[in-house]
């Protein structure tokens, strides 16, 4: 997530720093991936419509943040969250929910499907600005792992921004984000690691539970 957006996702979930993997057997054209980009980079990789079908319902999850960002911070926080995920349209797009009780902050994820081009764009609202990312994560899934890239900013700084999914198995999964500052290497700068739960006892009308003062 950039300091500006925030994102996770989620994503989702947009949620493992593998570079150079192949998503959805997808080549990158020369105007999506470039001689100056980090490895694996690409806008260009693809996936499937059902790709965030596994994360429907409710998930305990673990974030791992570095506490400063691209000035090579070792000192990392570690705080809870609670995701809850709807698709709709059969899938084509998807919403969760990421509420992350002890920041008394939640962040809105929407995912959405284009199937002439075969690729999901990610898009994150914070709590704190309520606004909807201008620019997408974009990318797809390859059977249990999935990679999603932009070009983005952060406080002024082009960078180039990876999310990495993982499903590890049907109740377990990981997420990672990284940033390059120098379209050479990665730092990665957030991890979470997620738990399916009980959507009775986690979610409330579709959306994570508070606790109640």
């Amino acid at each position: 997530m950039t300091s500006s957006k925030l994102r996770t996702r989620y994503a989702l979930l947009g949620l493992s720093a593998v570079t150079g993997a192949s998503v959805g057997g997808s080549a990158a054209s020369a105007s999506e991936t470039t001689d100056s980009a980090p490895p694996g980079y690409s806008t260009a990789r693809t996936g499937g419509v059902h790709d965030f079908d596994y994360f429907a319902g409710a998930w305990t999850t673990r974030q791992h943040r570095l506490k400063a960002r691209g000035v090579g911070s070792t000192e990392w926080e570690d705080f809870p969250a609670t995701l809850c995920m709807t698709p709709y349209l059969g899938g084509m797009a998807t919403v969760d929910e990421l509420y992350m009780p002890t920041k008394d902050r939640a962040g809105l994820t929407l995912r959405t499907f284009d199937p002439e081009r075969r690729q999901w764009s990610i898009y994150w609202v914070s709590s704190v600005t309520g606004k909807l990312d201008p620019v997408p994560m974009v990318g797809g899934f390859a059977g249990q792992h999935g990679e999603f890239y932009a070009a983005d900013e952060e406080n002024g700084r082009p960078i180039k921004v990876r999310f990495t999914w993982n499903k590890i198995d049907q109740n377990h999964a990981r997420w990672e984000q990284a940033f390059s500052y120098d379209d050479r290497t990665w730092e990665t700068n957030w991890t979470a690691d997620f738990e399916r739960a009980d959507p009775a006892k986690a979610c409330e009308n579709g959306r994570p539970r508070r606790e109640k003062s």
